[in-house]
């Protein structure tokens, strides 16, 4: 562990994906603090779909972090469908729902993080855990979730280019399906089996998968790996 007062932000931390990854860093030496839509079970809340409660979530955790954040690990999203065939109306509100809670409620974080390492002169780490879908796109009811996890690989690596020379360094997870809820129904939609054949590993990540490369990028990972885009997803797609 590069530092043994660590104190990390976790978005997304009630379930699946993020939830995991909080577990996996509650140990000694971390202090460690989540978020969900609605704050339960000590979470801090905010609702991402609404731009202005973002600025309030950070201004919250640092207040309850003591004026110190370390790392920030960016896990919260969504995943609906948008068919095609919806209204106009319909279509480009679910694609603006997606791109805020996704993309540009994590750049907000990526952004209060990055001022804040600056201000404080401290080194700093940002995760953002994005998708497989960044690269091999998605579903045709899913241009929005894939055109979002590829914003987001992008700005990680903006993020990584611009601010190395200040100790802040940035990575991106890019997992497959990974077995959470989410994920859970969609492969039941889409014929389980079928897909699986499409990953060589013949089976969909475990939550838990993802969170061990999510600590070591927060804790462990060599700055000279800042910028990198890790690929977890049973070799369903390799770059």
């Amino acid at each position: 562990m590069t530092d043994e007062k660590t104190h990390i932000l976790v978005t997304g931390a009630s379930r699946g994906i993020g939830q995991s990854i909080f577990e996996k860093l509650n140990i000694p030496g971390v202090k460690i603090l989540g978020q969900s839509t609605k704050g339960q079970n000590g979470l801090l809340p905010c609702d991402f779909s609404n731009a202005d409660q973002v600025s309030q979530f950070w201004e919250a955790a640092l207040e309850r972090f003591d004026g110190r954040i370390d790392a920030i690990i960016n896990n919260a999203g969504i995943f609906d469908p948008n068919p095609l065939q919806q209204s106009d109306d319909n279509w480009l509100r679910a694609w603006n729902d997606t791109m805020q809670i996704n993309l540009t409620a994590s750049a907000q974080l990526c952004r209060y993080a990055v001022r804040h390492f600056q201000q404080t002169g401290t080194p700093g780490r940002i995760v953002n855990i994005a998708s497989r879908a960044a690269y091999r796109g998605d579903s045709p009811d899913h241009w929005h979730y894939a055109a979002s996890k590829a914003g987001m690989v992008a700005m990680t690596k903006t993020i990584a280019r611009a601010y190395a020379g200040d100790g802040i360094l940035a990575f991106a997870i890019c997992p497959g399906f990974t077995m959470t809820g989410m994920a859970e129904d969609y492969l039941e939609s889409r014929g389980g089996d079928k897909l699986l054949q499409d990953i060589p590993l013949g089976r969909v990540a475990q939550p838990e998968e993802i969170a061990s490369i999510a600590k070591y990028c927060a804790l462990d990972a060599p700055p000279s790996m800042t910028g990198a885009v890790l690929d977890a997803n049973g070799a369903s797609f390799v770059r």
